[in-house]
């Protein structure tokens, strides 16, 4: 026998109905962040509409998930509950749209940002060997350097961590920053002072400064051990144009090895102290994890290889 329209498949204690989406997800950020005014800027809507949409939804399942003490909040035993499902339904949601849309793009051009310098003397000259391995990979090269937005066309990004990772992006670490003073090598024994098996900087040798990184040399100086070099020199507006005026004799820059191991093998400079990490490293920034099988994790595994 089949129940009619006014059965008790009607009866509040078989409705199923889930609250509204936007109340769900309002409730999930504030649990997860323990503030309302973290969650609103997350979700980009304001402290009211958080605070609104979360009191909707305790009205409507007719229990308290927050306990509200002074200007912060803690999550009741039931609020926990309905925390981890709502996490971890979200959580599916969005891996089936990163699925998706990782599928989008293997059928279109990917943008990849990289920091200028590194794109120019690291990234540039080894391409076409991913190309080589990965045809079927179509990969947009853009120069770019700290922060970026994913929402403005960027689909990766290649950057050394000195900035705060916004909320939400994922960093895949590709490599340390190794630094050390660089110059033409027959400028070595005008410029340094060799005392038997080390080499030390002159104080009177011409230093090359860049804009864009104006700490480098106190920055190896504290990870090298070294005095920080007090002599003058020519200032440059960005880091490439330093260490092309180490190529050609102006002074000695602070060069990062990956961005002068081309020059050194090829003789045209010399890093007389070697390298030394100064604590940065250079990461892939991605809006969601990277999955091994997928292109990303294809392009990832190889500049990895690189390092």
């Amino acid at each position: 026998m089949f129940p009619n329209k006014n059965s008790e498949f009607k009866s509040p204690l078989n409705d199923v109905r889930l609250p509204s989406l936007l109340a769900l997800r309002c409730f999930e950020a504030a649990a997860r962040l323990e503030n309302f005014s973290r969650a609103a800027e997350e979700l980009h809507l304001t402290h009211g509409a958080v605070s609104r949409a979360v009191r909707l939804l305790e009205d409507e399942l007719g229990m308290p998930l927050f306990e509200r003490r002074s200007r912060r909040v803690f999550l009741t035993d039931a609020g926990r509950k309905l925390a981890k499902a709502v996490g971890n339904g979200l959580d599916l949601m969005r891996q089936a749209v990163d699925e998706l849309r990782t599928n989008v793009r293997q059928g279109r051009r990917w943008v990849l940002s990289c920091e200028p310098t590194l794109l120019m003397r690291w990234l540039i000259p080894r391409w076409p060997d991913f190309q080589t391995q990965h045809s079927d990979i179509d990969v947009q090269l853009v120069a770019g350097g700290g922060p970026f937005s994913f929402s403005n066309g960027i689909d990766l990004a290649i950057r050394r961590d000195d900035f705060p990772k916004p909320e939400g992006y994922h960093a895949e670490p590709l490599f340390a920053e190794k630094v050390g003073p660089v110059c033409r090598p027959d400028k070595v024994a005008a410029w340094f002072t060799t005392n038997k098996d080390c080499n030390t900087l002159k104080p009177d040798s011409p230093r090359l400064h860049t804009r864009t990184r104006p700490g480098a040399w106190s920055e190896w100086a504290t990870a090298a051990g070294q005095p920080v070099p007090e002599a003058q020199g020519h200032t440059f507006e960005h880091f490439y144009f330093s260490l092309q005026a180490a190529v050609s004799g102006l002074g000695v820059a602070i060069g990062p090895w990956h961005l002068v191991r081309d020059d050194l093998a090829n003789g045209v400079l010399a890093a007389p102290m070697g390298f030394v990490e100064d604590g940065s490293r250079y990461c892939l920034l991605s809006p969601q994890p990277i999955q091994p099988a997928n292109p990303q994790g294809n392009l990832l595994a190889w500049l990895r290889a690189l390092a």
